[in-house]
């Protein structure tokens, strides 16, 4: 996972109780310079995204990554679900959301 990628999901983490996310780095499939990290699609799962319209979601999720556009990121994709719609959707469960701090060493 690159850098921004990481910074994206600690910062979805941090902002809210996620039950699946996935980022894609997409970068790769645009005119920009290769390593650019400029082009990401976030798949969200929260039962937060229940009780809001779909701009309300994008907004939470924008708010919560505004740091990476502020460092030169340029385009986000946004996929925004409740539990209940990716099951109507998918047909299964979301897969489990990302583990905080996971693979880091602790230093102890």
């Amino acid at each position: 996972m690159n850098q921004r990628a990481e910074n994206l999901e600690n910062q979805l983490a941090d902002a809210l109780e996620l039950e699946h996310l996935e980022i894609i780095d997409e970068s790769g499939n645009h005119n920009v310079p290769a390593g650019a990290q400029s082009h990401f699609k976030v798949i969200a799962v929260a039962q937060a995204f229940a009780e809001v319209t779909r701009i309300q979601r994008h907004r939470l999720i924008n708010a919560a990554v505004q740091e990476e556009f502020a460092q030169g990121m340029h385009a986000l994709a946004i996929h925004a679900y409740s539990p209940a719609e990716w099951q109507d959707r998918f047909g299964e469960a979301p897969m489990s959301p990302p583990c905080r701090g996971g693979g880091r060493e602790t230093g102890s």
